[in-house]
Formats: structure tokens, C-alpha cells, sequence
């Protein structure tokens, strides 16, 4: 579960055929969390992992080297 830099959120993704569980662990990446909670496959999902493309058109999601928390502007 991805951490906010104050709390945890339980955020579903449609990555899997993207990348591993193994490769997503001690990223950074940028959630969007002031969402409305909702229901996916009988889960709750309470943000939104921020995707970009790269330059061979694959998904990744977009790094931060900021401080957990920091705000995207």
C-alpha cells in the first residue's frame, strides 16, 4: 500500500501487465489522493497512481525524488 507521506492508502492500479509487484516495491511515484474513494473489483480504491508514456510508448509511472507528501504542481 502505498504511503502519502502522513497515511496509507489501499490504491488499485491497472498496471499488472505492466510491471511485477516485486518492481513497484521502494518506488516513488505520484498518487493522486484527494479522489472519492471507489469501488473496484469489490475493493475500494482510495487514489490514483499518476502514469506518463515513455518515448517507446510504454505506461511507467511518473517518479518523484521529492519528500513523501510533497504536493504536485
Amino acid at each position: 500500500m502505498p504511503t502519502s507521506g502522513y497515511e496509507t492508502r489501499h490504491i488499485l492500479a491497472g498496471f499488472a501487465e505492466l510491471m511485477t509487484p516485486d518492481e513497484m516495491l521502494g518506488r516513488k511515484g505520484v498518487i493522486v489522493a484527494n479522489l472519492k474513494p471507489r469501488k473496484m473489483r469489490g475493493f475500494e480504491s482510495q487514489g490514483m497512481v499518476l502514469m506518463a508514456e515513455d518515448r517507446a510508448g510504454r505506461r511507467v509511472p511518473v517518479g518523484a525524488e521529492s519528500e513523501p507528501g510533497s504536493g504536485v504542481r
